[in-house]
């Protein structure tokens, strides 16, 4: 991980949550500046009034006056740089590979550890997406469930962009696929703008379910 601390707001509308949140956020070294709201309508207050964007976003989404769902969809208009990462006890796959598909980049029950919380808020900050193991499976499960009814998509990849996908589905940063392939950062970069455009995905996160749901790659 860089030198650059990484700046999060949470929201959520019960306050002990929210501030046992923030202080375990302020445990981990590469937590810069941490902020807080109760809920949606107030976190995209504070969000017009600070000069500069968090870099995540961990959201609750059942709060009064704006729920997550609604707050996630202002947010992924007003300001896409920020990552997302939904923090609820909500456990429905077909809820969740909704919001995958609306362009979450993460989501994380509420009894998760501490170490997951970690590796979450670096994992979309550096790659782009996060979901835990049990997360995970649950999108499998469903994901194997709707290869028998959903038509075939299957848009024109290149060799060389179908290889940046696998890699990206192994959770692999622009650096580390930059320097798998002996390319530049700023290639690997392209290469996965060109992956989003021609999926028609929001982003990295979307990216990886349709890449599963399709078969357009393999990770045996």
């Amino acid at each position: 991980m860089e030198d650059k601390k990484i700046n999060v707001i949470v929201t959520d509308d019960h306050k002990l949550f929210r501030k046992g949140i923030i202080a375990l956020l302020e445990d981990f070294n590469f937590i810069g500046e941490t902020m807080e709201a109760s809920n949606g309508a107030e976190l995209i207050d504070l969000l017009a009034k600070i000069k500069t964007p968090p870099d995540v976003i961990l959201l609750d989404l059942r709060m009064p006056v704006m729920d997550g769902v609604e707050t996630h969809k202002k947010i992924s208009k007003l300001y896409p740089e920020i990552k997302v990462i939904i923090l609820t006890m909500e456990d429905d796959e077909q809820f969740i590979l909704h919001l995958i598909s609306e362009g979450v980049n993460g989501y994380l029950l509420k009894n998760a550890d501490p170490d997951e919380m970690e590796k979450a808020i670096l994992n979309v900050v550096e790659k782009g997406y996060y979901f835990s193991e049990n997360i995970s499976t649950l999108v499998l499960q469903s994901l194997k469930r709707m290869e028998k009814t959903d038509a075939i998509f299957n848009p024109d990849f290149t060799e060389r962009e179908l290889l940046v996908l696998e890699l990206i589905c192994r959770e692999y940063s622009n650096s580390e696929i930059a320097e798998e392939m002996n390319i530049s950062i700023r290639t690997a970069e392209g290469y996965r703008q060109k992956l989003l455009d021609k999926s028609g995905a929001k982003n990295i996160a979307g990216l990886v379910v349709l890449a599963l749901k399709y078969n357009w790659i393999s990770l045996k």
